[in-house]
């Protein structure tokens, strides 16, 4: 392994306390060990809500002091000793969902909560503390999935998609939206509701929806001129319904589409009392399938229809590690479509020290492929 070039000391920013405003520190390079690799961060993606997660708004639990931080796109820096395939110089996409070697089912969000266990609160706190809102990060080797730079970065004109690594960034939201999708298992030519689409991971889950080959995918929302630019992706496959607050609406609405085959959500906590839950679900064919997402708190769900339909209501935190191989296959296949053309937008890129007005552009500005990066 590999790290004479690497520096003593680099740039973190440093959450203290809930209470408190970050701090940007100078701090020893983190330790490598086996089983990790140290990866210098190109560009961290904020989700929309990470001021309330790191203020205490939203109760996730999470020891401190910390560095926050989130997945990001990164250079391989050095490896540990029992890398095998992983090289100095790689580039790589790394994601936070860690999960426990000797027990998968121990999970956290490296950078945002140490989950909801004894154990991955461990974990947490003992080993993965230290996320990615710094220089360098210390992060575990499965974690890393490499980026085909040719393929990826590359000229249209020599076969390459012509993407840039910010544009890359974005890889963290859809990445979440197919792990619910797959997990219902979304098939070519099938139709499906997502509701609501027009947020950054709704909006992701159309994206992912269009790559995967729905043949139909209705989005809907409250906001009209957000559903526009949702169906402008690809206005024959897309059709939009806006909600009404009132289900049997929404559900004589969704019937005419004819038979749909699934549903989504990954509605944020204050929207567990909305109508679309009971439209979306009854508005299922037989056998029809429902992935939940969200962090909902307790939900009523329409028993009747679920039961005279046999309809299958599945829920899913993230992802599964296996999802990752056929959500990069999506990427680098260029069915996925990332940057501009995909309908993705930097609304800003943020030094560490602009910490504060990061925080802010990612919760203003959370439609459908917005994004704002912080470049360590």
């Amino acid at each position: 392994m590999a790290t004479e070039s690497l520096p003593e000391t680099h740039r973190a920013l440093v959450l203290k306390s809930r209470d408190e405003p970050l701090v940007v520190e100078i701090r020893p390079l983190p330790r490598l060990t086996s089983g990790s690799a140290i990866v210098h961060n190109l560009n961290v993606k904020l989700v929309s809500y990470c001021r309330e997660v790191w203020s205490g708004k939203r109760p996730y639990p999470f020891p401190t002091p910390m560095v926050p931080g989130g997945n990001c796109v990164a250079r391989v820096a050095a490896v540990g000793p029992d890398a095998t395939t992983l090289k100095k110089g790689q580039l790589v996409f790394v994601h936070n969902f860690i999960a426990g070697r000797d027990n998968p089912d121990e999970l956290c969000l490296f950078g945002f909560t140490s989950g909801f266990s004894p154990g991955s609160n461990s974990m947490f706190e003992n080993e993965w503390r230290d996320s990615t809102l710094a220089e360098y990060s210390r992060v575990p080797l499965e974690n890393c999935i490499p980026l085909d730079e040719t393929r990826l970065l590359g000229s249209p004109q020599q076969g390459g998609l012509g993407y840039t690594t910010d544009d890359l960034g974005y890889l963290q939201i859809p990445l979440v939206a197919y792990g619910g999708l797959i997990d219902i298992d979304l098939k070519p030519g099938e139709t499906i509701v997502i509701a609501p689409a027009t947020g950054q991971f709704g909006g992701a889950a159309v994206q992912v929806a269009l790559a995967m080959g729905a043949g139909t995918i209705i989005a809907m929302g409250r906001n009209e001129e957000a559903l526009k630019r949702v169906e402008s992706l690809e206005p024959t496959r897309i059709k939009t319904l806006k909600m009404t607050g009132d289900w049997e609406t929404e559900l004589e609405a969704l019937k005419a589409f004819g038979p749909i085959d699934a549903f989504f959500d990954i509605s944020p906590p204050m929207a567990k009392d909305s109508s679309h839950y009971k439209s979306c679900i009854s508005s299922l064919r037989r056998n029809g399938r429902a992935s939940l997402m969200g962090g909902l708190g307790d939900l009523t769900v329409p028993a009747w229809a679920m039961v005279f339909g046999s309809l299958q209501l599945k829920a899913k935190w993230m992802y599964d590690r296996t999802d990752i191989a056929g959500f990069m296959r999506l990427v680098h296949g260029g069915l996925l479509k990332l940057g501009p053309s995909g309908g993705n937008e930097i609304t800003g890129k943020f030094e560490l020290e602009q910490w504060d007005e990061a925080f802010d552009m990612a919760a203003e500005k959370a439609r459908m492929g917005q994004m704002a990066l912080v470049i360590p």
